[in-house]
């Protein structure tokens, strides 16, 4: 899964550790989504969403190995 939490972050001058209190999480969380390391969950993708004030798809996106359906 492909994110833009990075470009995101910059667009709102927000660092790893500002946007993990904002969220109720940890800086090394933000990292490994960041990375594409971890997926999170839906509720974490949405509070993403809120604090960027855009939609959870304008952060993640699925790649076409992601599609097993």
């Amino acid at each position: 899964m492909k994110n833009n939490i990075k470009v995101e972050r910059a667009k709102n001058d927000m660092t790893q550790a500002q946007l993990a209190d904002k969220i109720g999480v940890s800086r090394q969380t933000i990292n490994a989504t960041e990375k594409g390391k971890y997926i999170p969950s839906t509720l974490l993708a949405l509070k993403m969403a809120k604090v960027f004030k855009c939609t959870v798809e304008d952060i993640f996106e699925m790649e076409d190995s992601d599609d097993n359906a």
